[in-house]
């Protein structure tokens, strides 16, 4: 029987556990295109919250997946979200109703543990495939980059009896952010606990790097939609700086085998590799652009409060610097071969007017 220093700790009466993953799987997405293949599935029609999206992506519901949690089979329920900059989400829910907290987390744990990416059981692979199949039509450029960001969100909509206190105080909440049911330390439990937010009087909203906990009994205001947008966006420009990382080493070999060539072909080279350059910095660009405005939030300070938070706290200004800085390496390059080679374009031009002037002095002379 509890006692005065061990108060009962609290019954979750609805809940859900959802493990998202996202994929980079195109250069873009035809989001039109791809509601037109999905005439089957019931889509999610309209996002919580005042957010306002460039292009919307399209939420799908999409059947259900059995996991073994625990050793026990658990079904729980797939989304498809379809980013219109190349990204594809995925997301498996299940409810937990009707469990005390400790079972609550315990099962919570055992579900993050089953959905693991490294875990060879886990449905990703094929569902992912199953996804890129049917929207095959829709993907433009498709790749294999193999960039994937994975994310845990635990939204909690009610207790079987009214809370004594906040919630962060009500209950230990550190395993659930941390995925690990050890003992932390002070300092680590405060980390965990440092980004809190709330809308309502009894809100509790904790975000971390790879895990949220949403607390809302009056319902999301858009939180969850704001957490999936910043992981797709982190996802992307991570797929960007990669992409540069490898482009930038070979920007410097052709650059090296320009100075190699003959004179006379020296003009269309420089203008190759130029354009190539060109290329690269105009797709990055305008698909960085497309990342960066996916949401706005601003609108609603609670909201735009939280995605600012997050998308800080995933690192995602710091990357979207890099690849600025990145992009700018790329064209100073372009900027400097092309006027390089419109002047090697003009000495070779002057050459060959000289020669064609020694030709016709040479011609005069024979007459």
């Amino acid at each position: 029987m509890p006692t005065a220093t061990e108060p009962t700790l609290p019954v979750v009466k609805r809940a859900r556990f959802t493990a998202l993953g996202f994929f980079d799987v195109a250069y873009a997405v035809d989001v039109g295109k791809a509601r037109g293949l999905c005439a089957d599935l019931p889509v999610e029609t309209g996002l919580e919250g005042p957010l306002t999206f460039d292009v919307p992506p399209l939420r799908l519901q999409y059947g259900s997946v059995d996991v073994m949690v625990g050793g026990t089979p658990r079904r729980g329920s797939v989304g498809v979200r379809l980013y219109d900059f190349g990204a594809i989400a995925l997301a498996i829910s299940f409810d937990l109703d009707d469990l005390p907290w400790a079972r609550f987390t315990e099962t919570a744990l055992q579900i993050e543990e089953a959905l693991a990416f490294d875990k060879p059981s886990a449905p990703w692979p094929s569902l992912l495939a199953e996804v890129k199949t049917r929207f095959a039509s829709a993907l433009e450029r498709p790749n294999e980059a193999g960039i994937q960001e994975d994310y845990q969100l635990i939204e909690i909509d009610a207790f079987e009896a009214p809370l004594g206190d906040a919630l962060h105080r009500a209950v230990d909440l550190t395993p659930l952010l941390a995925g690990d049911a050890r003992p932390l330390s002070e300092s680590m439990r405060d980390t965990l606990l440092k980004h809190r937010f709330g809308y309502l009087a009894d809100d509790c909203v904790i975000v971390t790097r790879d895990r949220a906990l949403l607390y809302q009994p009056g319902g999301d205001a858009g939180v969850a939609s704001v957490l999936e947008v910043a992981n797709a966006q982190l996802l992307e420009l991570r797929y960007y700086s990669n992409l540069l990382d490898d482009e930038l080493p070979q920007m410097y070999d052709l650059v090296d085998r320009t100075r190699t060539v003959p004179a006379f072909s020296a003009p269309s080279q420089l203008s190759r590799v130029a354009r190539r350059l060109y290329t690269v910095w105009a797709e990055v660009t305008e698909l960085t652009e497309k990342v960066e405005n996916a949401l706005e939030a601003t609108g609603h300070p609670y909201l735009a409060e939280v995605y600012t938070t997050t998308l800080e706290l995933f690192g995602v200004p710091a990357l979207g610097s890099a690849v600025d800085r990145k992009l700018e390496i790329v064209r100073d390059t372009y900027a400097a071969l092309y006027d390089e080679a419109s002047v090697s374009r003009a000495g070779l031009l002057e050459m060959t007017i000289v020669v064609l002037i020694a030709v016709e002095l040479v011609l005069a002379l024979i007459k």
